[in-house]
């Protein structure tokens, strides 16, 4: 798949090598051509000098073709504005912005921009939330009988309760992480996008829980 990047700084520039190294073409922009030597000479990606929501910038980098956008410059502003040009423009659906301003975070959350805090922003929390990768153990008893996992939910997921859920897979939902602060949900807690969710599970159930958390909830009658 394709993904562009805006913003060639540290979290940029480790982002398009990781997503470079998992297979994916990628294109970075920056209106700064001397922020492309933070790239490895290995680095096979498209660096294209521009301001990341120019027009002409984002079909150079073939924004056209993307199955993901990522703002990640020094300012927020840019990076939403960026976000919403893609997404609003160029019908990017899978697109997260970088913010120094948590309070901003909820704000630009009701554009339908997914947003992450820089003070938590890592370079696998916005790549989880580009593309799909497997659950990650987050704390492990001594025994390994229960772990905490980060999943990821399928769209069918979207608009379903923390209930729904819990009835049909064997978890519990811990916590969310939702514009950047910390949800303990209830039963009718309803999952948005953008949620980054931990629950409880056994390591023998998580790929089935994995499986169902990627097609959605199943029929009763199957």
């Amino acid at each position: 798949m394709h993904y562009v990047i805006m913003g060639c700084g540290r979290v940029g520039a480790s982002l398009a090598v990781e997503l470079s190294n998992r297979g994916h073409s990628v294109s970075i922009i920056d209106q700064d051509s001397e922020a492309f030597r933070r790239l490895p000479d290995s680095f096979e990606g498209q660096q294209v000098t521009g301001v990341g929501f120019d027009r002409e910038a984002l079909e150079e980098a073939g924004i056209a073709e993307a199955a993901g956008f990522a703002a990640v410059s020094s300012g927020d502003n840019s990076n939403i504005i960026a976000a919403r040009v893609v997404r609003e423009t160029f019908g990017v659906s899978n697109v997260v912005a970088r913010i120094y301003d948590p309070e901003r975070a909820a704000i630009y959350e009701r554009f339908g921009v997914p947003t992450v805090p820089t003070v938590s922003w890592t370079t696998d929390q916005v790549i989880r939330r580009l593309i799909p990768l497997p659950a990650q153990v987050e704390l492990r008893n001594s025994t390994a009988e229960l772990s905490i996992y980060h999943v990821q939910l399928g769209t069918p997921w979207l608009g379903r309760s923390v209930a729904e859920l819990e009835n049909l897979l064997p978890l519990r939902v811990a916590f969310l992480i939702r514009g950047g602060e910390g949800v303990i949900p209830r039963y009718d807690t309803v999952l948005q996008e953008g949620d980054e969710v931990r629950v409880v599970a056994a390591p023998t159930n998580i790929r089935q829980i994995e499986a169902v958390l990627a097609e959605g909830p199943r029929e009763e009658s199957e």
